[in-house]
């Protein structure tokens, strides 16, 4: 089934198991969701429970077994160039510089660039993230920070209409993460973008994004969808209000009923 109007991204019926050494893996069962365009969706719930399976169908790496994916109203069945990716780890090519990790993208996806542009596309956005004078520098002359802040232009440079974060700021120190955090919102300011999240941080998942699903344990469904009101340039500060701290609680209660359950049907 296409799109609603405004939804950029359907998630329709979707059911997926995986094969194992051990048998089968159900991780997903009759799941329905979307992301309305140029909106945030942070997806959260138990460990193990298929968030990321659910990035790479959206992304087009995955076929469903069951159900479908929609963007921009057509059924999805192989990789998009619409799509952009960044994950936990930036995997970047550490014989390339900086400025030449971001352009990758551009040697890859159709355009019409000339090589000059291509380049000032890339030093743009890293100049946007505060990458400025790091751009001939190695992957591994950079912080962990800094490299995932390169991760995050080159999933951008080819202004894709989608980009998927799949835990990008996990394994980075409370600082840094949330400095990369503000980060994120500057680049959706000056780069919109529909956005889908994956995170365990629900601290994250507030300040990020307009809505926050949690997934139920495994196999997964929608169990609890929040809605977030908050609009305009967002501050750390707003995490420690009253409506920040009542929002956690829902959600830690609500992953805490996910595990229960799927224990029970363990």
């Amino acid at each position: 089934m296409p799109e609603k109007k405004n939804d950029l991204i359907r998630i329709d019926g979707v059911s997926h198991t995986f094969t194992t050494d051990t048998g089968t893996l159900p991780v997903l069962e009759k799941l329905t969701l979307s992301v309305a365009e140029n909106g945030f969706t942070a997806i959260v719930g138990p460990s193990g429970c298929g968030k990321s399976t659910v990035t790479r169908l959206v992304a087009g790496l995955l076929k469903p077994d069951a159900g479908s994916v929609w963007l921009q109203g057509q059924k999805v069945t192989s990789p998009r160039d619409i799509v952009g990716m960044a994950f936990q780890n930036p995997v970047l090519l550490e014989w390339r510089s900086i400025l030449k990790n971001v352009m990758l993208p551009l040697e890859i996806v159709p355009n019409t660039l000339s090589p000059a542009d291509r380049e000032a596309r890339a030093r743009d956005l890293l100049k946007l993230v505060g990458l400025s004078g790091f751009e001939h520098k190695r992957p591994s002359e950079l912080s962990g920070g800094m490299r995932q802040r390169a991760s995050l232009c080159r999933a951008l440079v080819h202004r894709p209409e989608v980009l998927i974060l799949d835990e990008p700021f996990g394994a980075l120190d409370a600082f840094t993460r949330e400095d990369l955090w503000q980060t994120m919102h500057r680049l959706r300011e000056e780069e919109p973008f529909t956005g889908v999240l994956i995170t365990h941080d629900l601290r994250e998942a507030i300040f990020l994004a307009d809505e926050v699903i949690v997934l139920s344990g495994r196999p997964a469904t929608v169990q609890y969808r929040q809605t977030l009101t908050q609009s305009g340039p967002r501050s750390l500060d707003q995490l420690y209000t009253p409506e920040a701290t009542e929002t956690l609680n829902i959600l830690r209660e609500q992953i805490k009923l996910a595990r229960r359950d799927e224990e029970a049907r363990s």
